[in-house]
């Protein structure tokens, strides 16, 4: 699948990776998925890692729920979720792969800031205990 996401909506997620180093950083994203084929993320959200360590993340229910409101009321569906990798590849560890299992249509974006002045992105999909890349397109 190709999955598109504003680099404005990167810079962000960059940026909100930085300042909880040494924390995994995490959010949820939300757009559509077109006609065409292309799942289009239109809205990024930038959420408190409740597990506050660099090993994994969670984001509250209260949180995710305010989202999803959030989402629908501009007629947008939940994407995915993305992450940060403070010290590793932009990669699905197998605690990410383990994690991801609960919804297989799911997109899953993670940046890697193991290289602070080239953070990398990709995007991922899980689908019975496989990580599969999806082409990712930076966008204007």
């Amino acid at each position: 699948m190709k999955v598109t996401l504003r680099k404005a909506d990167l810079e962000k997620m960059i940026a909100h990776a930085e300042a909880n180093l040494p924390e995994e950083a995490c959010g949820l994203i939300a757009g559509v998925d077109r006609e065409d084929g292309v799942r289009e993320i239109r809205k990024v959200y930038l959420c408190e890692n409740t597990d506050h360590t660099d090993e994994h993340f969670s984001i509250s229910p209260e949180t995710q729920l305010r989202a999803v409101r959030d989402m629908r009321a501009g007629g947008m569906s939940p994407l995915g979720n993305w992450h940060s990798h403070p010290a590793s590849p932009s990669r699905s560890s197998q605690e990410d792969i383990r994690l991801a299992s609960y919804n297989p249509k799911a997109s899953y974006l993670i940046l890697s800031l193991m290289d602070r002045s080239n953070p990398v992105i990709h995007s991922f999909h899980v689908e019975d205990g496989t990580s599969t890349a999806e082409d990712l397109e930076i966008v204007e």
